[in-house]
């Protein structure tokens, strides 16, 4: 990529990291700058991936104090998300390129409509937090549903755990405590793997993951001042556009 490229992809990395401070789907954003920018879909996918990855570490610093007596339930549930990451970032280095191609379009208007309807979900699982904290077994399945999908796309990957934790636990804070821990576990598990096997762009990366963490940092230092609606309504109907241009491209 030439440095006019890298210093876009480092701009609106720093734009994806406030937006998932603020209102969540900054790989909508990111993924298709950087197909835009000349990489192949499974190499802006993986490159995005990884970018991101250190501002899930600092969604899990900002929840420090919910995790507090969780330590079991943190450790059974990152197993499942390590085994759940791990599955869906080797699906996507085992099957062809073209299928990835065809799938994508798909995951971007799945993501675009599950931040379009996060919060209604939030409102509901407010509404039914009832301080129940006894794990259903059908949790684990849906959390490894969920993070091999985190492995495969990633993209509104937090609403899909919010909604899984929620809906299970009946308490919300807790379950955006969790998403934040679960998140940054499988990003850490689609790091190592992409990072290992996967063709990452790390020149992108070098200047996109520093300005994602600081994305992230301002994000939420500002979250308070910036209404979410209107910038999530942007943010899906960008989603949608993107979704529509990738399946003309198939």
């Amino acid at each position: 990529m030439s440095a006019a490229d890298l210093v876009i992809a480092a701009a609106v990395s720093l734009l994806a990291g406030v937006i998932n401070s603020i209102a969540g789907g900054g790989s909508l954003i990111l993924f298709p700058t950087l197909v835009a920018l000349g990489l192949p879909t499974v190499a802006a996918n993986v490159t995005n991936s990884v970018s991101q990855w250190p501002g899930y570490l600092g969604g899990m610093l900002g929840f420090r104090r919910e995790y507090a007596g969780q330590r079991g339930r943190l450790v059974r549930l990152g197993v499942v998300a390590v085994l759940g990451g791990t599955a869906g970032s080797v699906l996507l280095l085992t099957t062809p390129s073209e299928a990835f191609d065809v799938v994508v379009p798909v995951l971007v208007l799945l993501a675009s409509l599950l931040l379009a309807v996060q919060p209604l979900l939030t409102r509901r699982l407010r509404d039914r937090d009832d301080g129940a904290v006894r794990d259903p077994w059908w949790l684990y399945v849906a959390l490894f549903l969920a993070t091999v999908y985190g492995g495969y796309f990633g993209g509104a990957l937090g609403v899909i755990l919010v909604g899984v934790l929620g809906t299970a636990l009946h308490r919300l804070a807790l379950a955006n405590a969790l998403k934040s821990a679960l998140s940054a576990v499988t990003a850490t598990v689609t790091l190592v793997v992409f990072g290992l096997f996967g063709p990452i762009a790390w020149e992108v990366v070098a200047v996109a993951a520093p300005a994602s963490l600081v994305g992230g940092f301002t994000g939420a230092r500002i979250a308070s001042r910036i209404p979410a609606t209107p910038l999530r309504v942007l943010i899906v109907a960008f989603g949608v556009a993107v979704s529509v241009y990738l399946f003309t491209r198939i």
